[in-house]
């Protein structure tokens, strides 16, 4: 095992690529510590941290005979931040979707995943329960793709009171649509 330890990375990946524990175990006491602060650095999570690495360990022993690997220590710093990157993508999608509320303040009907369909039915809903005026506002800059002006023209009213129909609307469409993805506020906005 000593000798090990004198082994370069190039001499420990050659003896990793024939099954070698010992040489695994080498490279794990090698770099578990520096691939531990550049995933913390990330993360600024322990637990997670602990997850990325072990991870990152696991894929080097499982794909041990395939992986050409001509910079160790790259490799496996570079490993690190891409998992740590994965891992932010998957907490910025967990926050999308619940917006982080606890799951008794989400509807039930909001709990599973709704098809687009369903959301333009719901928002249709929401439209049409909206104070007339406003309503017709909302329609005729959403669907109809009037100006704030034309807006004004047709309905005989000032400009600054289709914007103020038009800011009602959006607040109160995404106070109750607050826990959708971003599908429907492009839509809104």
């Amino acid at each position: 095992m000593s000798d090990l330890q004198q082994c370069t990375d190039q001499e420990l990946l050659s003896l990793l690529k024939e099954d070698s524990q010992p040489a695994f175990g080498i490279i794990y006491e090698r770099f578990w510590q520096p691939l531990y602060a550049i995933g913390y650095n990330r993360t600024r999570d322990v637990s997670v941290t602990e997850d990325i690495v072990h991870d990152v360990f696991t894929a080097l022993w499982t794909n041990r005979h395939q992986a050409e690997i001509l910079n160790l220590k790259a490799y496996l710093a570079t490993a690190v931040k891409y998992m740590a990157i994965a891992n932010y993508r998957k907490v910025l999608r967990r926050a999308e979707y619940t917006d982080e509320l606890p799951e008794s303040a989400i509807p039930a009907q909001f709990a599973e995943r709704i098809d687009d369909r369903r959301v333009l039915e719901l928002l249709k809903e929401e439209v049409n329960r909206l104070p007339e005026k406003c309503r017709l506002v909302f329609q005729f800059s959403r669907e109809a793709h009037k100006s704030v002006r034309e807006i004004a023209d047709e309905l005989n009213i000032s400009t600054s009171t289709v914007e103020n129909h038009l800011n009602k609307a959006l607040g109160r469409l995404k106070v109750v649509f607050k826990n959708f993805n971003s599908f429907l506020f492009s839509w809104l906005l």
